[in-house]
């Protein structure tokens, strides 16, 4: 028997336990987001019941920042996927009338929080601006 492996029945409760929490916490996450980004699609004027759908709201989140949505196709590409990620970041949080530092601070590394403060402030989004 391997020595990592959990010898009784407290082990593997607590590894049990353990996937408990982070499907809770990634529940939660989840729910964040969904929350935060119907209000930006609602915003941009697209149907806020597309945040519900993992890959779709990926889709809609490169449309709100003026790309065609098979641009999101570049997620998959290692690498590029990141310089796309802040470049789309860079150009969402333009469109709502704010800066690149908001943006690569915000919607980048703090993202969650960053669309909070996007779809729940007073921004309107205006396409012109990207």
């Amino acid at each position: 028997m391997l020595a990592s492996s959990p010898n009784n029945i407290f082990d593997q409760t607590s590894i049990f336990a353990l996937n408990t929490t982070n499907s809770f916490l990634a529940f939660v996450v989840y729910v964040l987001v969904v929350i935060a980004l119907w209000r930006v699609f609602t915003k941009a004027g697209y149907p806020g019941w597309l945040a519900i759908i993992p890959i779709v709201n990926a889709i809609f989140v490169v449309k709100v920042a003026g790309f065609s949505g098979w641009m999101t196709l570049l997620y998959l590409i290692p690498i590029v996927n990141i310089v796309f990620h802040i470049i789309v970041s860079i150009r969402l949080g333009r469109a709502f009338g704010h800066g690149w530092f908001f943006s690569l601070l915000l919607l980048v590394i703090f993202w969650i929080i960053g669309y909070l403060i996007v779809g729940f402030s007073g921004d309107k989004y205006r396409p012109e601006r990207i």
